[in-house]
């Protein structure tokens, strides 16, 4: 059942890797006036909670979908697909993209992760605000999913190149979709700059500036993605220099509309990120740590069949899959475990555990605790181990219930006010079920302390600059600002994720939200 769109449009203004804290600072600065009168007349939400691992693409993913990775299927930057016998890469870095293949890199990116890995089984807002014929427009973000056929948009030499390298495909996303050279709706006198960093933004404004000249949308995704970038290299405390960059950008589209007023009588905003940064300086070589004993799959590899592991760096975190012979997988998991435990920089470790006491190692897709109330998950953290699964127990802010064994000091769980809580994991064990859930988890699952990023499949990290993907606090809590929406929206939640966003935009146009499951709890689905 579906109603007549809201009296107002609604922009969802996405800044990647934006901090509370240094927006606030931003704006307390004078640097971000645009942002400023956004915090004076809406509700900020300090402390919404990312993924995990909290990395964009898992991030945009569950703002897109509503639900978390054990639904919709997206598990890192770079995961192991066990049907295929590859990994997913989806742009670590230059080097890593070079690693694997630029084109079949890219095709992962701008292809599989929308139109193949993305689970069907899930809607996008996109597609659920075309169902009802709400007009969706959508910048550079990475879940673009909707109801509407795009062709490939380039033009000479370009489009050549693309055609010869596979790019020949249409898409399917909003009305209206610009994904920088490849896809755009519409003619637009803006330059597509998806290829390089800290230009995208720019793209952002003009591309929007010219849809608001022709009326042509309900829904917004304005997508700022270059903070991250910079971020990346000079650390989170040179923040402020990128988001008065994206608060420039935001304010060419409120001056396309007449100025704030005139925009906010016609605009209702969503302000958010997706996670946040912290400082990193060591390096963690997990594939080169565990190349030292086993045969550890490499990119591009033209003999995958004779690997016992797969790798895959995500940032902060990253996942190990055990692909040995069933004869051995048990004693090739403790081995790993003990050989990552050793490992300076590692915080936590986490897999799921069988009935038996037997560590859960997949030979396929699919989410092995689904419909068996014996499968747990396992943290373990220098030398103390916390059990857990879903069920009668104790509950967490967000109303889900958990059955807990073990020492709970491993996530430095609390009770707080009747619920259970961790203020330097936050909603730790509903983030940490989904991701072990998901059909593509790896078979043990890292979380990096502070100063930790793992190094790529390129041979690169950010030591020096700024990352995310941890469980930890820093790279888990990020900014969102509701304006214009009912007064005490942000009072609805005792604790609010990524997942919560799409409910928000379906909910603003009169839309029950599909999701009938909350994240975190097991899920029935396979790839």
């Amino acid at each position: 059942m579906t109603s007549e769109p809201a009296q107002r449009k609604l922009c969802l203004v996405f800044v990647d890797s934006l901090r509370t804290d240094k927006l606030e600072e931003a704006v307390a600065e004078g640097e971000a006036p645009n942002f400023g009168a956004l915090l004076a007349r809406g509700e900020l939400i300090g402390d919404c909670i990312s993924a995990f691992p909290s990395v964009t693409p898992v991030c945009t993913s569950e703002i897109a979908t509503g639900v978390a990775a054990d639904r919709h299927w997206i598990s890192g930057m770079n995961w192991y697909h066990r049907v295929e016998r590859r990994y997913v890469e989806y742009g670590s870095s230059f080097e890593a993209t070079r690693a694997f293949g630029l084109f079949r890199a890219t095709y992962d990116i701008v292809y599989n992760m929308n139109m193949a890995h993305l689970s069907h089984e899930v809607e996008t807002f996109f597609e659920s605000l075309g169902d009802a014929g709400i007009r969706t427009a959508c910048t550079p973000f990475l879940i673009y999913r909707g109801r509407t056929r795009h062709e490939l948009g380039l033009d000479g030499l370009l489009k050549r190149g693309a055609v010869a390298a596979g790019f020949r495909h249409a898409v399917y996303g909003p009305d209206e979709l610009f994904y920088g050279e490849l896809f755009s709706s519409r003619p637009v006198p803006c330059k597509p700059t998806l290829a390089r960093p800290a230009t995208r933004d720019e793209y952002t404004a003009c591309v929007s500036k010219e849809l608001v000249k022709d009326d042509a949308y309900d829904f917004l995704l304005f997508s700022l993605p270059d903070n991250d970038h910079h971020t990346h290299k000079v650390g989170p405390e040179g923040m402020v220099e990128s988001i008065a960059h994206a608060d420039r950008c935001f304010g060419e589209l409120v001056d396309a509309c007449g100025g704030m007023d005139a925009f906010l009588e016609s605009h209702a905003v969503i302000l958010m990120s997706d996670h946040g940064q912290t400082a990193v300086e060591h390096p963690y070589d997990l594939a080169a740590e565990l190349g030292k004993e086993w045969r550890v799959l490499k990119p591009s590899s033209d003999t995958p069949q004779e690997a016992e592991l797969a790798v895959s760096p995500t940032a902060r975190a990253g996942a190990v899959y055990v692909l040995v012979d069933p004869s051995r997988r048990q004693a090739c998991h403790a081995d790993v475990r003990a050989q990552v435990a050793a490992m300076e920089g590692t915080d936590l470790m986490a897999w799921l555990r069988a009935g038996d006491g037997s560590a859960v190692v997949r030979e396929f897709a699919g989410s092995p605790a689904a419909g068996d109330e014996r499968v747990e998950a396992v943290i373990e953290s220098e030398g103390r181990e916390l059990r857990f699964r879903p069920g009668h127990g104790k509950r967490d802010r967000r109303g889900l219930e958990w059955h807990i064994r073990g020492d709970r000091s491993v996530l430095e769980l609390a009770d707080r006010g009747g619920a259970i809580d961790s203020a330097s994991y936050p909603d730790g064990l509903a983030r940490l079920w989904a991701a072990l859930t998901a059909p593509h988890a790896g078979d043990l699952l890292v979380s990096l302390k502070e100063g930790w990023e793992c190094v790529d499949w390129g041979g690169t990290s950010h030591a020096g600059g700024g990352s995310h993907g941890s469980l930890l606090a820093g790279d888990s809590l990020c900014p969102l600002l509701l304006v214009g929406f009912e007064p005490g929206v942000e009072a609805t939640r005792d604790q609010w994720r990524l997942t919560d966003v799409a409910a928000l935009v379906r909910g603003h146009f009169g839309l029950e939200d599909p999701v009938r499951v909350s994240a975190g709890t097991p899920s029935k689905a396979t790839a």
